[in-house]
């Protein structure tokens, strides 16, 4: 009888629940456990700390965190040119906890140059926001007896080999635009990778190395003082930041005009309602004055949208890269 009188309850209980379940509001029932973002998310940064990508995360990690209600920190796993730290995200849970904030030449470089790539970005991330886009500017040393680009490439054929450019890591946007530069020109550089910007621009103002191709957002400050001398800029046209810098078009160079951006990036297998919600308070905070204005006073231009948007970018610049990255390898 006792038994009887259980399953009866359980039964009971059973039914009632269904019909609270049946009659929760349709917001209550959207709330899934898969949607729902951890207390704490770190963006993965793959480049050293004080360096240009870190330097993004870290101005919109606050800006992101208050529009999800949750805690955003940045969290710094160099090497490989990003690969290390988009590895770190394509491996981890689709729980929203560990989020890759991806430079361009991470996702689409290091596949045409990195043998041992330890995951596709195309297929083992998912797009969730597009950021900031970005040129770079052509710095040497203060010290160097050069004041435009037609004097540096006649010193650097006089010289062949023996004009070092520094860059972020093999395969990263600086590298490469050194790397096109001596297949436009004909000059001889020697290359020298560092783990991040911060660290190579450091090296050129110190005389270690020669020249590098930097994000306007680090170099401009030492620019201002003197500490470097701007050549010009890598973008079609002039850069607001630096308007009495010249391009490498006008510079002498016909066709040089390359770029970058940064974006936000998941585990693959995350629940499109989770990157529709963070792609959602990206966008906000990319909205803000207060952000976008601090984001075009260090040279980068918001670039926000649809996670499709970040997707069709990724792919055509993988396109763009496999050219001008030809005959260059990374273990």
């Amino acid at each position: 009888m006792r038994s009887i009188d259980f399953t009866r309850r359980h039964a009971m209980a059973a039914l009632a629940a269904s019909a609270l379940g049946a009659a929760l509001p349709s917001r209550a029932l959207a709330q899934q456990p898969s949607q729902q973002l951890p207390p704490l998310i770190k963006l993965v940064v793959g480049y050293s700390a004080g360096g240009p990508v870190d330097g993004a995360a870290r101005l919109l990690a606050p800006a992101i965190a208050q529009e999800l209600g949750t805690q955003v920190i940045v969290d710094n796993r160099p090497g490989a040119s990003g690969s290390v730290g988009g590895d770190a995200v394509a491996k981890a849970a689709p729980d929203g906890a560990l989020l890759f904030f991806g430079a361009s030449p991470t996702i689409t470089i290091n596949p045409n140059i990195q043998r041992k790539m330890p995951f596709d970005p195309m297929k083992d991330l998912v797009p969730i926001a597009p950021l900031v886009d970005y040129t770079n500017v052509l710095v040497v040393n203060k010290d160097l007896p050069v004041q435009s680009v037609a004097e540096l490439l006649a010193y650097a054929k006089a010289r062949p080999g023996k004009v070092f450019y520094g860059s972020a890591g093999i395969g990263a946007s600086n590298h490469l635009s050194g790397a096109l530069l001596e297949k436009m020109t004909g000059v001889q550089l020697t290359h020298v990778p560092y783990k991040g910007s911060a660290p190579a621009l450091a090296d050129v103002m110190g005389g270690t190395v020669t020249m590098m191709f930097d994000i306007i957002a680090t170099s401009r400050p030492f620019i201002q003082s003197g500490k470097l001398r701007a050549l010009a800029v890598t973008s079609r046209q002039r850069n607001r930041m630096l308007p009495e810098v010249p391009t490498m078009i006008e510079s002498g160079v016909p066709g040089y005009d390359v770029g970058g951006w940064f974006g936000l990036y998941g585990p693959a297998r995350m629940d499109p309602a989770m990157v529709a919600r963070i792609n959602a308070a990206a966008h906000k905070a990319l909205a803000r004055e207060d952000i976008a204005s601090r984001l075009r006073e260090q040279g980068y231009e918001v670039w926000s949208g649809g996670a499709d948007l970040l997707a069709a970018k990724g792919q055509s610049d993988r396109k763009l890269w496999a050219t001008a990255s030809k005959g260059i390898e990374a273990e």
